[in-house]
């Protein structure tokens, strides 16, 4: 027997805290943008996935404040139209949760959490150098849903620490590459240490 959950007249707290519980473990964004002074802002995300590589290709969901204006990341893809998007280890885990506090404006996540940067090749927001993998990337598309909103940006370059992909067959070597998961808000993740694998089918 299952329980019935209806989600279209339960939007909003409880439909995220429901869903955000179920659909685990997420993936997790530590994502750089820029605002129009030039300051930095990162901010972890873990309603984020990659979604097609032709071309290359991940979704974000910065949303707004309470008041409805927009948070700086989404402000600042709206505006600038470019960012680096991060995947976490578990030692870059606690200054990454630390990215998500509510600072005053102009200053700078980057500095309140301890970590370093360094220039991007391809867009403006700067590389954190403490995660294994920074992909440098550009806005697409931006629509709203409802209360959603959607950032579709395409990937244009991968920086990943020296170890975890093979530079000719860029197969990913998970010895070296333990990425952190997201569980159930506010204080769930995951590690990925335990692993199997079934073989696909052939036909």
């Amino acid at each position: 027997m299952s329980l019935r959950f209806d989600l279209t007249a339960n939007a909003g707290g409880l439909a995220y805290k429901l869903l955000a519980g179920l659909v685990v473990p997420r993936p997790i964004a530590l994502v750089t943008t820029l605002d129009a002074q030039g300051n930095v802002n990162a901010a972890p995300f873990s309603f984020f996935n990659v979604m097609g590589t032709e071309p290359p290709m991940a979704v974000l969901a910065p949303g707004d404040r309470d008041d409805g204006t927009p948070k700086d990341t989404a402000a600042n893809l709206m505006q600038n139209g470019e960012a680096v998007i991060h995947l976490c280890d578990e030692p870059v885990a606690q200054a990454m949760v630390q990215c998500a506090r509510s600072l005053p404006p102009g200053q700078s996540e980057i500095t309140f959490a301890g970590l370093r940067t360094r220039p991007a090749e391809l867009v403006r927001p700067p590389i954190i150098v403490d995660c294994p993998v920074a992909l440098e990337a550009r806005v697409m598309d931006i629509r709203r849903y409802g209360e959603n909103r959607l950032v579709v940006l395409e990937l244009l370059l991968a920086h990943v620490r020296e170890g975890v992909a093979h530079p000719d067959t860029w197969h990913v070597n998970y010895a070296n590459y333990v990425p952190i998961g997201r569980l159930n808000s506010p204080d769930g993740y995951v590690r990925t240490v335990e692993r199997f694998t079934l073989a696909s089918p052939r036909n």
